[in-house]
């Protein structure tokens, strides 16, 4: 799925495994893709969906499909260890954001990576609480059934949640197969990725029960509120004597302030095998936590409203392309993206004794 990232989606489509043959790119405007076939939604095209979702819902109706199995990617995905699919109605495939020129966006995907570990039991659940990462599989005729046709800014976990409430219930599983995406090269557009995620998930929860709706919120309140730990323990270090029972106060902002790190680490063991960098990310949690998290608070705050059929597309992340990314990223040398087969990793060993001086 591309708006028209031409160099972008290349070094995705040739990422991904011989064995899958039947590659599809929906585009918005006219792109040459070797090793694809090219479809462009037209602009007369109307439904209920918008932005992303309309394209979804173009390529449901217009483009034929006889495979089981539709596996949706966005445009800089880079897929890995991929081996095929588990027979199920809806897979999430896990994900491993890639440097792109920002160290400290880069650092602070570690600590969302770390948040996002949670993503492994949500096969567990009747309604998953969100539905992104590397890429997500759905049964073709589970989505011609659901179809994409619904008012949403995040796709993937509103059709999950419609799906279950349709349905009753759902085969979700995720794969833990890491691909690689892009992390956001700036720190503003970082913040722009979290408030959008925020606030269509906001707008979606009126799907699910009550009592996944509440467990939903308080999820989410603690997403945006988490900027406000580092300063409420620091407040209460300093300033005891304006809190009732501060021993309390202070064991509990002490205990909320430790799992912060908790969850860094966490993120931290996700990456270190193939990145060492981001042990930095652990003496920077407090930090991280407030940047990572900025976006959900905005979010929480102003709501993105873009989901009427008039309203613009939300900020666009700038994407970082092929060439460029190969030169940036200190684990990458030239052709490394060309040559991926995706059934590896892209990066197998990526420890370095300094940082580089380039990037933010």
């Amino acid at each position: 799925m591309t708006v028209g990232a031409e160099e972008v989606v290349q070094a995705t489509v040739n990422s991904i495994p011989e064995g899958v043959t039947d590659i599809r790119v929906i585009a918005e405007r006219d792109i040459q893709i070797e090793g694809a076939t090219v479809h462009v939604v037209p602009e007369e095209f109307q439904c209920n969906a918008t932005h992303k979702g309309r394209a979804l819902e173009w390529a449901r109706q217009n483009v034929p499909c006889t495979q089981e199995f539709i596996l949706y990617l966005d445009e800089d995905t880079i897929v890995q260890q991929f081996t095929g699919l588990p027979d199920a109605d809806v897979i999430q495939i896990t994900e491993m954001p890639i440097f792109t020129g920002s160290w400290i966006a880069y650092l602070s995907e570690t600590f969302r990576i770390g948040y996002q570990y949670e993503q492994r039991a949500f096969g567990r659940f009747k309604f998953p609480l969100y539905a992104w990462g590397g890429g997500i599989a759905i049964r073709k005729s589970l989505e011609d059934e659901i179809t994409w046709d619904a008012k949403t800014i995040t796709e993937d976990t509103n059709f999950v949640w419609r799906a279950i409430k349709e349905r009753g219930d759902i085969d979700f599983r995720v794969l833990n197969f890491k691909f690689r995406n892009q992390a956001p090269p700036t720190i503003r557009g970082m913040f722009r990725q979290r408030r959008r995620w925020f606030s269509g998930t906001q707008h979606s929860s009126n799907i699910l029960p009550r009592r996944y709706r509440a467990f939903l919120s308080f999820r989410m309140i603690a997403w945006a509120l988490s900027p406000v730990i580092p300063f409420i323990s620091l407040f209460l270090y300093f300033f005891p004597q304006y809190v009732p029972q501060p021993r309390a106060y202070l064991l509990g902002s002490l205990v909320a302030f430790a799992m912060l790190f908790v969850i860094t680490f966490v993120g931290v063991i996700v990456y270190i095998k193939h990145e060492r960098i981001t042990l930095l990310a652990l003496p920077l949690t407090p930090l991280l936590v407030v940047l990572n998290t900025f976006g959900a608070l905005w979010g929480w705050i102003a709501p993105i409203q873009t989901f009427a059929v008039t309203e613009k597309v939300a900020p666009k992340i700038q994407k970082v392309l092929p060439s460029e990314l190969e030169q940036i990223n200190p684990w990458l040398k030239e052709g490394d993206l060309e040559n991926h087969d995706g059934e590896t990793e892209l990066i197998a060993d990526g420890g370095f004794d300094e940082i580089p001086s380039s990037g933010e």
